[in-house]
């Protein structure tokens, strides 16, 4: 029997998520000689047709470059903004890193992303794991509740609404990240998806009202704003939470990934001081 997703323990959540991510997504690991110029950081976009993505995901890039002064960073899309990934590839030499700025695992992450690469083969480059599920995307979703006003006392259940993907590992990754989330709020957290996954978020909120939660708040599980986003807005029936968009913890989560691929070693605690929310 599936076990609640609030019912996990956060250790078991943390252990659950570092062996998964253990074994790699193909990536080649790399360690720059002392004093070498550190491999570029590709930071890999969905891409989007609302302007306020682009502006968004350029705001975090630049904590990114604040916390890690003298990184190359670069931003890449997977389609409908330039600059277009196969375009940044050719541009670059050397070596490189490229951080998929997605939530879990699927069809980009698997096939698209390293299809990209195979196909710059004058870049010695790695590709790094999504971004999700992690606790620090829990501490940013927090954070965005708490800012639409959500409250402990008075919110009984949240919706985590996320894009929505066929692969069924990207369905295990949204629901690990849930299970975070409940761990972290001390309340039931269903995944909801916009497109090409069940159940929808209107279907969620629905499920936890008929469970008997008063207040079901929607959690925008989205890097950046656009037509998925404004989709699950639409579908809850109480407050809705922004998506993650520039925050430290995730600027300091793209990085992490970044030194997870290149073999680097993990920046001190002195970095997220310098962006402190």
């Amino acid at each position: 029997m599936t076990q609640p997703l609030w019912n996990s323990s956060a250790s078991e959540l943390l252990s659950e998520i570092a062996t998964r991510f253990s074994t790699g997504l193909s990536a080649r690991h790399t360690c720059p000689a002392e004093g070498a110029r550190p491999p570029a950081l590709v930071a890999v976009a969905h891409g989007s047709r609302d302007p306020a993505a682009r502006t968004e995901i350029q705001r975090l890039l630049d904590q990114v470059r604040a916390l890690r002064p003298g990184l190359p960073v670069h931003l890449a899309h997977l389609g409908l903004n330039d600059p277009l990934l196969p375009d940044v590839l050719d541009r670059l030499t050397g070596r490189a890193v490229l951080v998929p700025l997605l939530l879990g695992r699927g069809y980009h992450v698997r096939v698209d992303i390293p299809r990209a690469l195979a196909a710059a083969p004058h870049l010695d480059a790695a590709v790094a794991a999504p971004l999700g599920p992690h606790p620090l995307l829990t501490q940013v979703l927090h954070t965005r509740l708490a800012e639409a006003g959500w409250d402990a006392r008075g919110g009984d259940a949240v919706v985590l609404a996320a894009a929505g993907s066929r692969d069924p590992a990207a369905a295990a990754d949204t629901e690990a990240q849930a299970r975070l989330l409940s761990a972290r709020l001390g309340v039931p957290v269903l995944p909801g998806y916009v497109a090409a996954a069940a159940p929808t978020v209107a279907e969620a909120v629905a499920a936890l009202t008929a469970r008997g939660h008063r207040r079901v708040a929607v959690s925008g599980y989205f890097t950046a704003p656009g037509d998925f986003a404004r989709l699950a807005a639409a579908a809850g029936r109480w407050l809705t939470a922004a998506p993650l968009g520039p925050h430290p913890a995730l600027a300091r989560l793209v990085l992490a990934r970044y030194d997870d691929a290149a073999g680097l070693t993990r920046a001190t605690d002195a970095e997220p001081r310098a962006l402190a929310s």
